[in-house]
């Protein structure tokens, strides 16, 4: 086949966030073009919120995503903050990580047991992965429905929290309801760990991501909420010059906007944090990644699973820790009063860096808003995997070279909802 030219078609990716298509053009064993197309409902937002009070971003930006969406809450939260000149620390600011630690818990559960899972076991979808394997399936839904609870005690729900504000929280939950999530924490933090154990003896591909890789780092922590914008190529820098490095522009063949990092594909999420932040892990998380055989750095996008599974057990110790110290913040929210300014916030949503940036006027009203997801920042770092998989993959028929196309998308969890089939596959032979 390597002297065929073929045309494949990989279109609706009906669980992606938005509507998307691949397309690869290859013409006498050469791969010419590679198009992931994701169109991201998120972009509207921006527009949505011109208008609005200070007050509205909390909870209009939730409505981005159901799976992640503590991670758009407090990063608006934050830059409307930052606007208006005030910072939010102590127990307040500990109570938002322990929030953001459930969203981590629950999403990474269900991309490494409901997504990512069935490619390595030879299996269409999770129904299949619980006929053959039902206690591994088992184990994912126990860690899930941890990370929920967790965030229904502290968010008030599990699936867009109603409780986080603008300077804090509606209102702090009680210690004892807080405490009771002990023995479901622990419970999780074991089945993390057996899921790293298991994770890392899966047969993995050979491929090293061909992308700078950008994340967060604070001293002291693993950064999550907060923390220096970084990057494998030396960029140190705070949230608010983030505009003077990252650019969004229009590409031809999608609706989404691609980012790049000083004209440079870059790429953020499971990867770039464990790279650029082994030393900030807990030292059981070392551990547990030096047992399950990755060094300080992974550049395989196939192992992201092993990594999100040590991620899991970073965010359970973490949140034992804050729960077993807990104590309700009085009052539950720090005064916030409008100005005029702009402020700006990155944190870590599971899926990678995430960016807001407000402009308000004097009685606090949004001027403007800039939102950049994790997904649109790693298009071209997927696009250039693509690329690579196929290059190497060139004698494989269309259907399987199509299923490794999957594989390669899902690796990045580019906010794919459930682990079905979602690429209809044609192929255009000249």
């Amino acid at each position: 086949m390597h002297g065929e030219s073929r045309t494949i078609r990989v279109g609706d990716l009906a669980r992606v966030e938005g509507e998307g298509a691949l397309r690869v053009r290859v013409r006498r064993g050469r791969v010419e073009r590679v198009e992931l197309d994701i169109f991201e409902p998120p972009r509207y937002f921006e527009a949505l919120l011109r208008g609005r009070t200070y007050l509205e971003p909390v909870d209009i930006t939730a409505r981005i995503c159901g799976i992640c969406p503590v991670a758009y809450q407090l990063t608006a939260a934050q830059a409307i903050e930052a606007a208006c000149g005030v910072a939010v620390d102590g127990p307040i600011r500990g109570l938002r990580r322990l929030l953001y630690c459930g969203e981590w818990i629950q999403s990474h559960a269900l991309h490494v047991y409901l997504l990512h899972v069935p490619d390595f076991l030879g299996c269409d979808s999770v129904v299949e992965v619980a006929r053959d394997h039902p206690e591994l399936v088992r184990r994912g839904l126990r860690l899930k429905k941890a990370g929920n609870r967790l965030m229904e005690v502290v968010g008030g729900r599990a699936v867009h929290p109603i409780n986080p504000r603008v300077g804090g929280f509606h209102g702090a939950p009680a210690r004892a309801e807080v405490g009771g999530l002990v023995d479901a924490l622990e419970e999780a933090r074991e089945d993390a760990l057996a899921t790293v154990r298991w994770a890392a003896g899966l047969d993995f591909p050979e491929l090293a991501v061909d992308a700078e890789l950008v994340a967060l780092r604070a001293p002291g922590e693993f950064a999550i909420d907060r923390g220096q914008v970084v990057s494998s190529g030396g960029l140190d820098l705070a949230p608010a010059q983030f505009g003077e490095h990252f650019a969004e522009e229009q590409v031809a063949h999608s609706t989404a906007l691609v980012s790049t990092l000083d004209g440079r594909r870059y790429l953020v999420g499971a990867l770039a944090r464990y790279s650029l932040g082994f030393d900030r892990l807990l030292p059981e998380v070392r551990t547990a990644a030096l047992e399950a055989g990755l060094g300080p750095t992974c550049a395989n996008p196939f192992r992201s699973i092993v990594v999100r599974s040590l991620e899991i057990v970073q965010a359970c110790s973490e949140a034992l820790a804050l729960v077993r110290d807990y104590r309700p913040p009085e009052p539950s929210f720090v005064e916030v009063e409008p100005r005029a300014g702009e402020g700006s916030a990155c944190t870590e949503a599971p899926r990678g860096l995430l960016y807001h940036r407000y402009r308000l006027d004097e009685q606090g009203l949004i001027e403007a808003a800039t939102i950049v997801p994790p997904t649109s920042q790693n298009q071209l770092a997927i696009e250039a995997d693509l690329r690579r998989l196929v290059e190497g993959a060139l004698d494989l028929p269309d259907e399987q070279l199509a299923h490794l196309c999957e594989r390669g998308i899902r690796n990045h969890d580019p906010c794919i909802s459930c682990a079905t089939h979602f690429l209809r596959l044609e192929v255009d032979r000249t």
